[in-house]
């Protein structure tokens, strides 16, 4: 049962501040009791207790409107209270018998008051000032100060309960302004923007998509393309027929979001619905299926009950499959279908040809003469059941990688040859160029039951919450559409910074200040970036992503750390609030534009074949988009006593992105 949340009522408990403080203590945990859907524990219960009596000594002189237990959904979270007083809205997070600030803690309840300022309406202009309350704590001198950015939003305010009135006080003669209007701030739109992994967490534990995803007019097709598919889904059950789904979009567009969204509204296997979401993008597994986990051992333990860590993987792999794991249980096995009726292939363009399988089950799996390539073999898997199934395949324009990766034309081609009664559900746009499908245009005119869906399109970009045409400037920057590129740049470089240097430690430090809360930077560079290892940039050193991407700024193995790099591979599909493009000779501008090179033995070689020119320049495009908030780019200076890094290898690159418009630090 999915809970739907209403932005009216998004509190366990609103009341103006006198009716909270001329209620009993019963009545106010009564309300708290009721709007709680889990089992109240003693300890949460104690919880509310501490701050109730708390909250009704300091709040006396003031006059407003308090919220406990407000939802965000975006992080699957909840803010212990929300005060509006004055101009101000206070987000106060306690720590309940704590005597110390914790980093963890801080960045919690700063991670919240960025949460309203960045996606809530009607918080965006106003003052937000996130406190963190030690109640065990000593006396302190809080420190009541606005960001540098100076978007209203004030740093995080240590407070002991002594010290919160001041706090309050202090914080509100600050700001001045007119009172914040309680029934226009709680009308406000919540237009939330998650990463792919606070997606995944919120939609395992029952969110929707629509409710963790912005609303706005531009947005709109991400949930009209998971209903695209549902219905797909349904009229193929009621039908008794097989359907394939083809679903495009521009980098950062959703695609995922959107597949997991389907694969966990049939998330029970005793449902002939049961859906299961593989992708052969390996880190991306790895990290979803670690953050689920993680998850579900940080929630049952707030609930009093211990999982271990184990169980819980074992228990997120039913739902999140690698490709690869779920076609070699389909080999053990020829003839019986798998328990799964629909199945999500998400980066579907990067599924093997026939080639690079065939290589791959004589090398790994003593299976010669193996002649299907992976699209053809894991429809025939579906195709084993008797009446139904669909395969929704997601698709992102100019993201092949890697050698071997057939694109989507090699999905149409497989039903072509051995699926003669498979129906095509195909978006409208597949046959643009980026899909590498235009050939297939006259084939599928001919054939029956194909049908063409605007809404299994996904053409805005929502990985950058601040300017949906990154990826539009990054393809006309890499395609040498220069002029055009400028006027994009123009339109977004207010809201969305991309800035170069030749120096890696000012861009170091340019993402440190840039970054608030828990927002996540990190360095990337391309798989074929050899020669940056005199900038400490190892691309052939062992980094895991699963710590790279989840753990914490204490944690050496995390990107936070700006030691460990990810390249191409270990980013696609996933996101960073602030990214380090590091570039290297590999991919070069000059007179005659992008030139491209590996780097073998000694030096750089040229390369010749076109798809691997392709694939280079995709790398670029992978690693240009995965900023949600904006990028620094370092383009080295090279050095003229190092033949493979001399300063003409650089400085085509650099004065052409200065040419776009990118500033300089």
């Amino acid at each position: 049962m999915r809970t739907n949340f209403h932005f009216m009522n998004r509190s366990y408990y609103k009341a103006s501040i006198e009716a909270f403080r001329t209620s009993s203590i019963e009545q106010i945990l009564g309300g708290l009791s009721l709007q709680n859907n889990f089992t109240l524990l003693q300890t949460q219960r104690d919880a509310w207790l501490v701050q109730i009596e708390i909250l009704r000594d300091v709040l006396e002189p003031f006059e407003g409107a308090i919220y406990f237990e407000y939802s965000i959904p975006r992080m699957g979270r909840r803010i212990d209270v929300v005060l509006l007083i004055g101009a101000v809205i206070f987000v106060l997070e306690f720590k309940v018998g704590e005597s110390a600030f914790g980093v963890q803690a801080i960045d919690q309840v700063y991670d919240y008051a960025l949460d309203l300022k960045n996606f809530h309406d009607s918080s965006h202009l106003q003052y937000i000032a996130p406190v963190l309350i030690a109640t065990s704590a000593r006396s302190s001198s809080p420190v009541v100060a606005v960001t540098p950015q100076n978007d209203k939003l004030f740093s995080p305010i240590l407070s002991d309960v002594a010290q919160l009135g001041d706090v309050i006080a202090q914080v509100i003669n600050f700001a001045g302004g007119d009172d914040i209007d309680e029934r226009q701030w709680e009308a406000g739109r919540y237009c939330p923007t998650p990463t792919i992994v606070e997606a995944a967490i919120a939609l395992y534990n029952n969110h929707s998509v629509s409710e963790i995803t912005r609303r706005d007019a531009s947005a709109t097709n991400l949930s009209q393309t998971s209903l695209a598919i549902s219905e797909i889904i349904k009229s193929s059950r009621q039908g008794a027929y097989k359907s394939i789904c083809l679903v495009t979009g521009v980098p950062g567009a959703g695609k995922t979001l959107v597949g997991l969204d389907v694969a966990t509204k049939h998330i029970a296997s005793d449902d002939d619905l049961y859906s299961v979401y593989l992708s052969g993008n390996g880190p991306l597994v790895k990290i979803l299926c670690e953050a689920l986990a993680r998850d579900k051992v940080r929630r049952n333990s707030e609930l009093g009950e211990k999982t271990k860590i184990g169980l819980a993987r074992a228990d997120v792999k039913t739902f999140i499959q690698n490709v690869h794991h779920f076609r070699d249980e389909c080999m053990l096995d020829k003839t019986r279908p798998p328990i799964e009726h629909v199945a999500v292939f998400d980066e579907a363009q990067r599924a093997w040809n026939v080639e690079q399988t065939s290589s791959f089950m004589l090398r790994k799996k003593n299976t010669p003469n193996f002649n299907q390539s992976e699209p053809e073999f894991l429809i025939s898997c579906m195709d084993r059941h008797n009446d139904w199934a669909v395969v929704v395949c997601l698709v992102g324009g100019g993201q092949e990688i890697n050698t071997g990766e057939a694109g989507i034309g090699e999905w149409i081609e497989a039903i072509k040859r051995s699926f003669p009664d498979w129906r095509l559900c195909i978006s409208s746009r597949l046959t643009d160029s980026e899909y590498n499908a235009t050939h297939l245009h006259a084939y599928l005119k001919t054939r029956p039951h194909v049908t063409y869906y605007d809404e299994l399109h996904l053409g805005v970009s929502m990985r950058s919450y601040r300017a949906e045409d990154v990826s539009l400037l990054i393809k006309q920057m890499l395609d040498l559409e220069t002029d055009n590129a400028r006027q994009t740049h123009q339109r977004i470089r207010g809201k969305y910074p991309i800035v170069i240097t030749r120096n890696l430690g000012k861009a170091k430090q340019w993402l440190k200040s840039k970054a608030r809360g828990s927002e996540r930077y990190g360095i990337v560079v391309s798989s074929q970036a050899e020669r940056l290892k005199p900038h400490a940039i190892d691309v052939k050193s062992p980094m895991d992503p699963v710590h790279w991407f989840l753990d914490g700024k204490e944690d050496v193995r995390s990107s936070f750390y700006l030691e460990d790099v990810a390249t191409e591979f270990h980013v696609q599909g996933l996101e960073l609030d602030w990214a380090c493009v590091t570039w290297d000779a590999d991919f070069r501008f000059n007179e005659c534009g992008w030139s491209h090179h590996s780097f073998c033995g000694d030096r750089w070689n040229n390369i010749n074949k076109p798809e691997r020119k392709q694939y280079l320049k995709n790398a670029y495009r992978v690693l240009l988009t995965r900023a949600r908030q904006g990028m620094v780019l370092v383009v080295p200076e090279g050095v003229d006593d190092d033949h493979t890094r001399p300063p003409s290898f650089y400085d085509g690159t650099y004065e052409y992105l200065k040419g776009i418009g990118f500033q300089e630090i």
